[in-house]
């Protein structure tokens, strides 16, 4: 059988058994402990898929579930990383998006272009497999990468960028002269409060620990409130905005913190849920709800649409996302147990210099 009469995943793999070789990581079971470095064959791209000489690789909290295996079950060995900024150096013979030399970076949710919802076969086709020193990938799951932006830094842009982005521009319309209160200061936190600054918004931030909120300051917070020397922080977002309150929320927590969020808005504010960082229910009383004609959305990320324009937003404003560190390629299980720790940005593990 001759390689027209293949499909495009057997074409792939019949081409690339006896090529070049690599190295990735993989799971050999559930459990980050389970994380291995091994050598396999390079990938050849298929009829509409470049090679992606990866770069980078940001790591997200996300990435800890799906590895430990409390997000679905997964094939094993399974092929871990998903947000990565790289090199396209091979093309496959229908590509026309891309050309070799160009820097990408990929797009976190399938057959979804355009429009307020993804295709029918989103989440059909888990985004993985990227740490490696290279990837076969649809050029319909690429974008360009920013100008203004290293490898490293670019690779954070897919998940917590384009998440925060949909909060604060697609969804909240953020303008100048509003009052934001931006939860926290993990990576979707810090670029919320950096996209509401850059475009005119004061934001309060609100953090457990003051170091943090002092690092959120210099970042662009226009004050900071430790919500735990200080639980009914609405008060002082009232104080600061002169009694009218905020126009919109990051709601990283959920549960009962909903509630003091909600009286912290000003009459028809916006409360954006993004994390469930203290529960998975959502819990306010509905009266504070009416009373301020409050509109709840849940976030996520977005568009590849959405995504181009974040990165035109980028560099047109000289934004530098947050790099808590940047990790060796072997140095993954350090990565990860710094992301575990805690970090105060991204962690990102570099693949190629």
């Amino acid at each position: 059988m001759n390689s027209s009469a293949l499909t495009a995943s057997k074409w792939t793999e019949a081409l690339s058994l006896n090529g070049p070789q690599m190295q990735r990581w993989e799971l050999a079971a559930p459990g980050i402990n389970n994380l291995a470095l091994r050598d396999a064959p390079r990938p050849v791209p298929g009829p509409h898929e470049v090679l992606v000489k990866i770069r980078a690789v940001s790591l997200n909290y996300r990435d800890l579930l799906i590895w430990g295996g409390e997000m679905g079950a997964h094939q094993y060995p399974y092929l871990p990383g998903s947000d990565f900024a790289g090199e396209v150096v091979e093309l496959g013979p229908l590509v026309s998006r891309f050309s070799i030399g160009d820097q990408v970076i990929g797009a976190d949710v399938e057959d979804w272009v355009d429009g307020l919802a993804p295709g029918l076969r989103t989440n059909t086709a888990a985004v993985h497999g990227h740490l490696a020193e290279f990837a076969a990938i649809s050029e319909e799951m690429l974008v360009a990468a920013p100008k203004t932006l290293g490898p490293a830094a670019a690779s954070t842009l897919p998940t917590a960028g384009l998440t925060a982005w949909m909060a604060v521009v697609e969804t909240g319309r953020v303008r100048a002269g509003q009052s934001w209160v931006v939860q926290g200061t993990g990576g979707v936190s810090l670029f919320a409060l950096q996209f509401a600054a850059a475009h005119g918004a004061e934001v309060i931030l609100t953090s457990s620990s003051d170091d943090k909120l002092a690092f959120g300051l210099s970042h662009g917070a226009r004050i900071g409130v430790n919500y735990r020397t200080d639980p009914d922080w609405d008060r002082e977002v009232m104080g600061f905005t002169k009694g009218r309150g905020a126009d919109a929320v990051i709601e990283m927590a959920a549960g009962e913190n909903l509630t003091t969020s909600v009286k912290a808005l000003t009459i028809g504010g916006r409360i954006l849920l993004v994390g469930l960082l203290g529960s998975d229910h959502v819990t306010t009383p509905v009266g504070p709800l009416f009373l301020r004609r409050a509109t709840l959305n849940a976030i996520g990320v977005g568009p590849r649409r959405a995504l181009e324009d974040m990165i035109r937003a980028i560099d047109s404003l000289k934004i530098e996302p947050v790099v808590a560190a940047v990790y060796d390629w072997k140095d993954l299980p350090a990565a990860v147990e710094h992301l575990r720790r805690g970090a105060l940005g991204k962690v990102v593990v570099r693949v190629w210099p």
